[in-house]
């Protein structure tokens, strides 16, 4: 059996940091070596080497080795799983706000 709210715990674990954030954002415009996904940030290729490690275990990042050379990728599929339980709750609060909504319409009218 598939722990789905462990998969989805690594998933937000690694979306929780500002940098990760930035590096899936990066790679959604194509693969990236990690030096050059490292490029913008203010840390050394060991740490960036850290935060990738982190997306990988979440899998949100494959990562290939060409030579010493390492390329990383993002794989998308575990973005779906986050969006499609946050999905939820999307309709639970739509669903509150279009009550909302409505009672305060009513309250306008009598008021009118």
């Amino acid at each position: 059996m598939v722990d789905h709210f462990g998969q989805l715990d690594q998933i937000f674990r690694a979306l929780g940091d500002a940098t990760r954030r930035a590096m899936v954002q990066r790679l959604a415009g194509g693969r990236l070596s990690v030096t050059e996904l490292a490029r913008p940030f203010p840390m050394s290729l060991a740490a960036a080497s850290k935060h990738v490690k982190v997306l990988e275990e979440a899998g949100l990042v494959r990562r290939t080795i060409e030579g010493r050379v390492h390329h990383c990728e993002l794989d998308p599929r575990p973005l779906a799983d986050a969006m499609s339980w946050l999905g939820v709750y999307t309709a639970f609060w739509n669903e509150r706000l279009t009550d909302l909504e409505a009672v305060l319409s009513e309250r306008q009218h009598v008021r009118d």
